[in-house]
């Protein structure tokens, strides 16, 4: 007997692949949602999930609605060669988007300041997304001694202490010193971040063109590079700390609506 007649039929586990991707989808965004984490990047992945969830629990119901009509094979065949050219576009940019994020200092010269934008403050604590920034920053502060240290994020959705205030707490429970350490408190976006932090680094002989690290997280490293230089950040060198991987996928899909956004929004140009 063949290997092919021992195997089960591949159209019959095409519903069970169908219905159990669905389920993957929806639990890890129903997990992250848990979490009080709220994105395209989750809610995406849930809207993917429940159609494909749908679809395998309905798989003859769905193809028989499908062949009653020949438009409506058409349209699923242009619906699935879209998805597939998406799906490629998603891997190409993921592809650069983890070259970026893996970026160093390298020949940069020694940093004036290091400026590190906000994430999520749950709860009024640092989420391990702001927590792996921090820490990055922290390594910076250490090897450039003589740089200010700028923490920059507003108050946070249903918080009441802002981002800047719980990151300039966390740096001075770590040791850093406090006269190194400036808060922005008012931003809401990456290009508040940016633009109000340089009256406070002004205040302190920082101008804009002096070179600056730019602490964030991998997947964030190319977008706010963009944004800074467009401030007039003229020496800005992004760096990138590691995403948690419960998140990262899910961040790295909001980034790529982020990034196409942008362009459309001539957030760079």
């Amino acid at each position: 007997m063949s290997l092919a007649l021992r195997l089960p039929a591949l159209p019959a586990l095409r519903p069970v692949l169908c219905a159990a991707s669905g389920a993957l989808l929806v639990a890890d965004a129903v997990f992250l949602m848990a979490q009080r984490l709220f994105s395209v990047g989750v809610l995406l992945p849930l809207v993917l999930g429940i159609a494909l969830l749908f679809l395998g629990l309905r798989w003859q119901a769905a193809h028989r609605w499908l062949a009653a009509r020949p438009g409506r094979a058409r349209a699923w065949r242009w619906l699935r060669l879209a998805l597939l050219a998406w799906l490629a576009s998603l891997a190409a940019f993921w592809a650069v988007l983890a070259q970026a994020g893996g970026a160093a200092a390298g020949q940069a010269p020694p940093p004036a300041a290091i400026l590190v934008l906000g994430s999520g403050t749950p709860g009024g604590k640092a989420s391990p997304v702001l927590a792996a920034r921090l820490e990055l920053a922290l390594k910076q502060a250490r090897l450039h001694p003589d740089a200010l240290v700028v923490v920059s994020g507003g108050i946070d959705f249903n918080e009441t202490v802002s981002e800047g205030q719980i990151m300039g707490d966390y740096l001075r429970a770590r040791g850093l010193a406090p006269q190194r350490i400036l808060q922005e408190e008012r931003s809401t976006s990456t290009q508040e971040n940016l633009r109000f932090s340089q009256p406070l680094l002004m205040q302190r002989g920082v101008a804009a063109s002096a070179p600056i690290r730019l602490v964030t997280s991998d997947f964030h490293t190319l977008r706010a590079g963009w944004i800074a230089r467009r401030a007039g950040y003229t020496q800005v060198t992004p760096l990138g700390a590691p995403t948690p991987l419960y998140v990262r996928y899910n961040a790295w899909l909001r980034e790529y609506f982020a990034v196409a956004s942008g362009f459309i929004l001539r957030e760079f140009a």
